[in-house]
């Protein structure tokens, strides 16, 4: 018996079983080529991942710098990163008058949340360096607070706060050589520091 001898119901029934089969895939087609559609248009968010699979967050491209002493209009100045000396005096409008801009090097690279400082030539004790205090003092490392310890070259708010830090975890610092031990102070930095500070 071939499909031409079927009855006639049977015919309609297998007609309409094949349209619905065709309506289905079409149906189908349509939403998956919509899908693709709204895909194609949607905005996509895109992480940086560094090598080991863990998104970072991209590096600094500011640096906050107090600027303070003999300049024009002292302040907190934003710098792009790798800035100097140099961009920070000129930053704050200059030397100002009667500046010892000899004791200051312009071409020192400059740290994100420093304070620098530029003395005044034949002004007073505190004014003639940085790390000298009221009572013409060094700073001392075991007593100084943020404040006293950011008068001291290169040594901002953050860099403070690790030496404070450093000092509660370990005791007293023994040796001017101890700030070796500080996080971000190298020996470069310890030169610098050596003749400012005592313990």
């Amino acid at each position: 018996m071939t499909a031409a001898d079927d009855p006639p119901g049977v015919a309609r029934r297998r007609l309409g079983v094949g349209a619905i089969v065709v309506v289905v895939i079409a149906a189908l087609a349509i939403t998956v080529g919509i899908g693709i559609l709204r895909g194609a248009t949607a905005p996509v968010d895109s992480v940086v991942f560094d090598e080991d699979g863990v998104s970072t967050p991209s590096a600094t491209t500011e640096l906050y710098v107090h600027v303070s002493g003999a300049v024009a209009a002292p302040g907190l100045y934003v710098l792009p990163a790798g800035s100097r000396v140099v961009d920070a005096v000129a930053a704050a409008g200059g030397f100002a008058e009667g500046a010892d801009d000899a004791a200051v090097n312009l071409a020192r690279g400059l740290d994100d949340g420093e304070q620098l400082h530029v003395p005044s030539t034949g002004g007073p004790a505190e004014l003639s360096g940085p790390a000298i205090d009221d009572s013409g003092g060094l700073v001392d490392l075991n007593t100084a607070d943020t404040t006293r310890l950011e008068t001291l070259p290169r040594i901002g708010p953050a860099m403070a706060e690790r030496i404070i830090a450093w000092r509660d975890e370990n005791g007293r610092f023994t040796s001017v050589e101890d700030l070796l031990a500080v996080p971000g102070i190298g020996d470069k930095m310890l030169e610098g520091l050596r003749d400012l500070v005592t313990v």
